[in-house]
């Protein structure tokens, strides 16, 4: 297997403020979010191939990317931030008031303790190794972009490791910062992590 660099970088700060948004709330980007995202690219895109998540707060800052380099951007369904279920568009604090045990039950096991109608951990580690997977056996010998969500970093990361799911949220991936996972002979190696 030819050596493989995948760049992953979070989406910046969406409009609305901090709250659990996953596949079901789509906010744009805020003025801040865009200057975040430039910032930490700045202007060297040696990018061979941008692959971004369907979700408008990553889309598009991948499109003018891709549009501004003239790099080819490639949207990949299965990179959709996890679901948050009865949590969606809340913020911690109405978390808390509407289910202080929920919330605390969470944070103490997020893996076995999912919001009420929450995308099962299992289901989405699935989903997005197996198009990360694709991911690598298509852009052989190339240097990738992946625009996407905390969630979804640190599902890809975990997988590259070899760790398993109960790693996920130990994992602190920042808006508008880059992670480096470097792949030789089958191997992921994580170079940096919330690089800006």
């Amino acid at each position: 297997m030819k050596e493989i660099t995948i760049d992953l970088i979070r989406h910046g700060e969406p409009q609305g403020g901090a709250r659990y948004r996953g596949d079901g709330i789509d906010d744009p980007l805020s003025e801040k979010g865009w200057q975040q995202m430039w910032k930490s690219v700045g202007e060297d895109a040696s990018w061979d191939a941008v692959i971004s998540s369907p979700m408008i707060r990553c889309r598009a800052f991948a499109e003018q990317l891709g549009s501004r380099h003239d790099i080819n951007v490639t949207i990949e369904r299965d990179f959709r931030e996890v679901g948050f279920g009865a949590w969606e568009g809340l913020n911690k604090n109405q978390v808390r008031e509407r289910n202080l045990q929920e919330y605390e039950d969470f944070y103490s096991d997020p893996i076995n303790n999912r919001p009420q109608g929450a995308e099962p951990i299992d289901d989405f580690i699935d989903r997005v190794t197996c198009a990360y997977d694709k991911l690598i056996t298509e852009y052989p010998g190339k240097h990738c972009l992946i625009v996407g969500h905390a969630g979804v970093i640190r599902a890809i990361i975990s997988h590259a490791l070899g760790a398993g799911p109960e790693t996920l949220y130990r994992i602190a991936v920042k808006n508008a910062a880059i992670a480096r996972i470097q792949y030789s002979e089958g191997r992921g190696v994580l170079e940096s992590l919330n690089r800006r």
